[in-house]
C-alpha cells in the first residue's frame, strides 16, 4: 500500500466516519490509516470521495503523474507542499470546471468561473469557496456555519495533555467579526486521538503538533509540514475574505 494511500485514509477518516464524504468504508479506512494494511481496494474508496478525488486527479494530471494517490499529490490537498507552487492556479482552475462539469450539481453549485480568483488544489478551497457555508456566515446567526468552516478545514495544534483516547490540545479557531474570518488566539480543545487504543499517531505526547480534521487527529506534522498548512490556510483565508468583500454581504443583519 502507497504512503499516499494511507495520508489519503488518515485525513478523509473523520468526515467518513460522520458520514459526510465518501462511502460508508470508515473500517476501511480506519485500519489503512492505523496499520498502512487493508483489504479493501483504496482507490476506489477515494473516488466515491466526491469533493477530494477531483482535486487529485487534477493536480496529478497537471503535475505529469499517473496516481492521484501519490503521496505527493494527497499531501497537496490536505496540507500544501510544493506542488501547489508547481501548479498554475488558473490552469488547474480551469481543468477543474472542465471535469467537474458533466457532474455539476447542488454538490457544485458555487464552483463557477466566479471563483477562479480564489482556487487552489487544496482542501481548504474546496471548504472555504465551493461549500455554501462562507456564504450563511452574514445571514444574522453564523455560529453553526462558521463551526462547520472550522472543524471541517484541516487545522493544526499543538498536544499538552494526553488521557487515553484523547489529547487536549492548543489550536486556533476560525473567527468572523462580521465582515472578514480570522483565527482566534491559541485556546484549549479536546479531540480524539485513538478508538479503543488504537491510533494513527500512537506515540504522540506533549509538544506534538498534531493535524486535525474534525474531533480527529489525523497525524503528527513536521516542521515543514506545519508551516505549509498555516501558510496556505492563511493564503485561502485572505482570498476568500476578498470575494465576501466583493460580495458587500448584503446579506447581514
Amino acid at each position: 500500500m502507497t504512503g499516499g494511500a494511507r495520508l489519503f485514509a488518515r485525513y478523509a477518516f473523520a468526515p467518513n466516519e460522520l458520514g459526510y464524504c465518501g462511502p460508508a468504508d470508515a473500517a476501511a479506512l480506519f485500519d489503512l490509516a492505523a496499520t498502512g494494511i487493508t483489504g479493501t481496494g483504496i482507490t476506489g474508496i477515494a473516488k466515491r470521495f466526491h469533493g477530494a478525488w477531483p482535486y487529485l486527479a487534477v493536480l496529478a494530471e497537471l503535475a505529469g503523474l499517473d496516481d492521484p494517490l501519490d503521496q505527493r499529490v494527497v499531501r497537496a490537498y490536505w496540507t500544501g507542499g510544493p506542488l501547489l507552487r508547481q501548479a498554475d492556479r488558473a490552469a488547474f482552475g480551469a481543468r477543474l470546471l472542465a471535469v467537474i462539469g458533466p457532474q455539476a450539481g447542488h454538490y457544485w453549485a458555487h464552483l463557477t468561473d466566479d471563483l477562479l480568483p480564489e482556487v487552489t488544489a487544496t482542501h481548504a478551497f474546496h471548504v472555504l469557496g465551493v461549500y455554501p457555508w462562507s456564504r450563511l456566515l452574514a445571514a444574522g446567526r453564523p455560529e453553526h456555519p462558521l463551526r462547520v468552516l472550522d472543524m471541517c478545514r484541516i487545522r493544526w495544534g499543538r498536544v499538552i495533555t494526553r488521557d487515553q483516547d484523547h489529547v487536549v490540545v492548543s489550536s486556533r479557531h476560525l473567527t468572523w467579526d462580521g465582515s472578514r474570518l480570522g483565527l482566534s488566539a491559541p485556546t484549549q480543545e479536546r479531540v480524539r486521538i485513538a478508538v479503543d487504543g488504537v491510533s494513527f499517531v500512537p506515540d504522540a505526547g506533549p509538544g506534538d503538533w498534531l493535524a486535525l480534521h474534525w474531533d480527529w487527529a489525523c497525524e503528527r506534522l513536521s516542521p515543514v509540514h506545519l508551516a505549509d498548512l498555516r501558510h496556505w490556510t492563511r493564503w485561502q483565508l485572505m482570498a476568500t475574505n476578498s470575494r465576501l468583500a466583493g460580495a458587500g454581504l448584503k446579506a447581514g443583519p
